[in-house]
């Protein structure tokens, strides 16, 4: 990720990832990252285990808002923080390498098939 006149440039690694790995390795890799980030107690990521690994990553400059907005997004139950499947699912959901992959295997997939 570079600074670029004052925004990121956003570089999608999963797909690579992915090849590299294999499916089921990749998902132990994002259920690894849950666990970094969750609250070992609620075996959730809440606001507050949210905000102790952003500052264990260097990332010292999230603001509050900024942090609730990423769980809002991923929050599917609505609870205020993020499960494992909630994570999981944002993480597939934010990485545009892997949606266009998704929807080419679909398209191929599913191409001609009649219903």
């Amino acid at each position: 990720m570079a600074l670029i006149d004052g925004s990121f440039d956003f570089e999608d690694y999963f797909p690579s990832m992915i090849a590299r790995l294999g499916a089921e390795a990749f998902i132990r890799e994002l259920c690894n990252g849950f666990l970094l980030l969750m609250d070992v107690e609620k075996g959730l990521i809440t606001f507050e285990s949210l905000k102790r690994s952003s500052y264990m990553l260097g990332l010292y400059d999230l603001r509050d808002e900024e942090l609730l907005c990423m769980l809002r997004e991923g929050d599917l139950d609505g609870d205020g923080a993020l499960s494992q499947a909630e994570f999981c699912i944002l993480m597939v959901r934010l990485s545009p390498g892997l949606i266009s992959e998704s929807r080419l295997w679909v398209e191929n997939t599913f191409d001609g098939l009649v219903v």
